[in-house]
Order: C-alpha cells, then structure tokens, then sequence
C-alpha cells in the first residue's frame, strides 16, 4: 500500500473505494510479477484462492487449469498484532488523506511500510516449509489478507 491516493474524504464508502483499489493494485502486481512455488512443484502459473477457516488462513493453490496442488491452513496467531496495527494504521492514513500535512501523511507511510515489511517477512517464514515465495510476493499476499479483513467486520473477530 504504497502508492498516494489522492481526492477522497474518510468516509466509509472512500474508505471502501480505497481498500478495493489496494486489492486490485495487489492482484495486478502479483498476476504481472511474482515469485510463488508450492514445494515439491516446478510448473505454474498457479492459482491461488484465500479464504479464513476458524482462525486460520486457507491457502488452496491449483494449477493454472484449476488442478488442486496443495492446500495449507496457516494460523493467524502469529500476525494478530501485525494485522491489527496495519489495518489500524491504514485507517489512519485514509481518514488523515484530505487534512494532514505531506509531512504527517509521510510519517503515517512510513510506520505502515515498516509493519507492511515485518508482515510479509513473517509470512514468507511461516510459509517457507509449503511455498517459496520472494518479498515483493509475500507483501502483495498480505496485502490481500489484510483486505478480507477489512471486507467484513464479522472476520475483525480474528484480531480479537
């Protein structure tokens, strides 16, 4: 989510506009660019779908033909903390988008790309022994996590 927005005020439906954005830049980026290969697989391209189960991450990756390869339930417990502050920060971002100095927008930025860095570092490591997947990918798959949260409130109950 690095990339400025501009001409929106915070509502929630700006708020909502600005979510979608992130998730179609992430999914544009990844489909352009990435690194993504389940262990034990050469081939691709792969699709992969997400979708929450309990408290947990469902990661179902077929082939490019829709092949099931592997699928892999990844706890959220380890990026609680990570997903509330992130989440909690690009709220901040948006609603300070229309008001805040350069320099406060700047500072907002910043403190989401370090959690952004940390995040997606963390889930490359936990995904290491079922993916191989490079930074770049890793933070464009958390993005994309971090947007089913923001999708629905009823999934906010994982960062409980």
């Amino acid at each position: 989510m690095h990339r400025r927005r501009h001409g929106h005020h915070g509502s929630f439906s700006s708020r909502n506009a600005h979510v979608e954005r992130e998730r179609a830049i992430a999914v544009d980026d990844l489909l352009a660019n990435n690194i993504f290969i389940p262990v034990g697989h050469d081939g691709g391209p792969y699709r992969l779908s997400l979708a929450f189960a309990d408290a947990r991450l469902a990661l179902h990756i077929a082939t490019g033909k829709g092949v099931h390869v592997v699928s892999h339930l990844l706890s959220l417990g380890p990026f609680r903390r990570l997903l509330k502050d992130y989440i909690l920060i690009c709220e901040s971002y948006y609603d300070a988008m229309m008001r805040a100095s350069p320099a406060r927008l700047e500072a907002i930025d910043m403190g989401r790309r370090a959690i952004h860095n940390h995040a997606s570092e963390l889930l490359r490591e936990r995904l290491a022994a079922k993916v191989t997947l490079d930074s770049d990918t890793a933070r464009r798959l958390f993005t994309l996590i971090c947007v089913l949260l923001m999708r629905s409130a009823s999934q906010r109950t994982l960062l409980r």
